[in-house]
């Protein structure tokens, strides 16, 4: 580009995941093959979610059908440095010598956000949102450079970073397990058959990306076909603009069971679904949500399949390994009675609250992967990376809690 043999982003000490209220810092690298003239260095940090989506409209006409788009948008924050010269305003030009030039700037992010209309809101539900990337909308943080030059072009770069917004799921309410029945009678012509049903539950409600989420079932088959269970992580990503909304699933892992025979009963203890470097749960942000749920279905042939959904909260600080109480038992639909063949969690006495973090975070690249970070106000030929993957909290040696026993391992004598 000219004079410009280098123009890039890079993160002090090559820290790129961030929570709310923590300080963002950096630094740009210049390299110049000779003196370039010039108004200002300016560096921008952004926050904002946007949803996009269209939809196609009949107009019950010769005119066809037209294409309706719903937009929505939320900017949490909007802040400018001037890293070298001065404000465009001054008219002053300024000369930056041939080299290699570094300059630091440092962003605080703030714990909260302002909207408009003059309305404060505090946390939970107002503070900045995890970064994320879907279908029909993202919540995206960025800070970009910009060389302002007298009579010609600007010259920018731009850089994404993650944030993360805490869900510590060794808080008491998602420690408790998820539980949920259901049964339904098979009719082949004239002829009712037995009926099929499924009980299952979750060992807990919070979970962090690689832990490994434990599924206690038991499928009564009494029909005269034979039936398959299976499990499924699920990820809903809804969208909100105006007075409209959209919902997009998506499929993440899967385990299957072996077949239960015609008028059979199967049990599972334990049977553990792993869960990807995905995003958490997000709730605190108006125009994006995402949440997630274990379908458990029993696959039946010539009929439709026999499934219910527990639903579970995906959490950014792991599990850690100590006794919880599970004294309040959440279900997904109504209320049941005990089951003997699901074990209930182990108990636990309170102590003390945990700090929100032991060890230090691991992190680990979103599995969708990279996106586009180019807005529609980006030159497509800006230096620097134009792709960006979200890092979620990871958890990469999981072990998973041992199994209850109504024995004190450590007896007093």
């Amino acid at each position: 580009m000219g004079k410009l043999k280098c123009f890039e982003i890079l993160w002090t000490e090559n820290k790129s995941v961030f929570y709310p209220g923590e300080r963002v810092s950096g630094f740009v690298v210049l390299d110049l093959k000779r003196d370039v003239k010039l108004r200002s260095l300016r560096i921008f940090l952004r926050g904002v979610a946007k949803v996009h989506w269209t939809e196609s409209r009949n107009t019950g006409t010769r005119l066809g059908s037209y294409t309706e788009h719903y937009n929505a948008e939320v900017e949490y924050f909007f802040k400018r440095q001037v890293l070298f010269g001065g404000e465009v305003t001054d008219g002053r030009d300024h000369v930056l010598e041939a080299g290699h030039h570094e300059f630091n700037f440092t962003f605080d992010l703030p714990m909260r956000y302002i909207f408009e209309f003059n309305f404060t809101f505090d946390l939970p539900m107002s503070g900045i949102s995890t970064s994320f990337e879907g279908k029909h909308g993202s919540i995206r943080y960025w800070v970009k450079a910009e060389i302002d030059k007298p009579w010609s072009f600007n010259h920018k770069t731009k850089k994404a970073f993650t944030v993360i917004s805490p869900i510590d799921i060794n808080r008491p309410e998602y420690m408790n397990f998820v539980e949920s029945s259901v049964e339904k009678t098979l009719c082949c012509w004239f002829c009712t058959s037995g009926p099929v049903s499924m009980t299952a539950r979750t060992d807990r409600r919070g979970y962090c990306p690689g832990e490994s989420i434990q599924i206690f079932a038991e499928f009564n088959n009494h029909s005269s076909r034979t039936v398959t269970p299976h499990a499924t992580l699920y990820q809903s990503q809804i969208f909100f603009a105006g007075n409209k909304s959209k919902l997009r699933r998506t499929k993440f892992c899967m385990i299957s069971g072996s077949p239960v025979e015609a008028r059979g009963t199967c049990v599972w203890d334990s049977q553990e679904i792993e869960i990807p470097a995905v995003s958490p749960t997000i709730r605190n942000c108006c125009i994006l949500k995402v949440k997630y749920f274990i379908e458990v279905s029993l696959h039946i042939p010539g009929s439709q399949n026999l499934a219910l959904q527990l639903p579970i909260v995906i959490g950014t600080v792991p599990y850690r390994q100590t006794r919880h109480s599970t004294s309040c038992l959440q279900t997904a639909d109504t209320p049941l009675s005990d089951i003997h063949l699901l074990p209930a969690p182990p108990p636990y006495s309170e102590s003390t609250n945990p700090p929100p973090f032991g060890d230090p975070p691991t992190y680990c690249e979103s599995v969708e992967g990279a996106v586009s970070i180019l807005d529609d106000d980006d030159d497509p030929t800006q230096m620097g990376s134009v792709t960006f993957t979200p890092m979620y909290t990871f958890v990469y040696d999981y072990r998973r809690p041992p199994a209850y026993s109504e024995n004190d391992p450590h007896p007093v004598h």
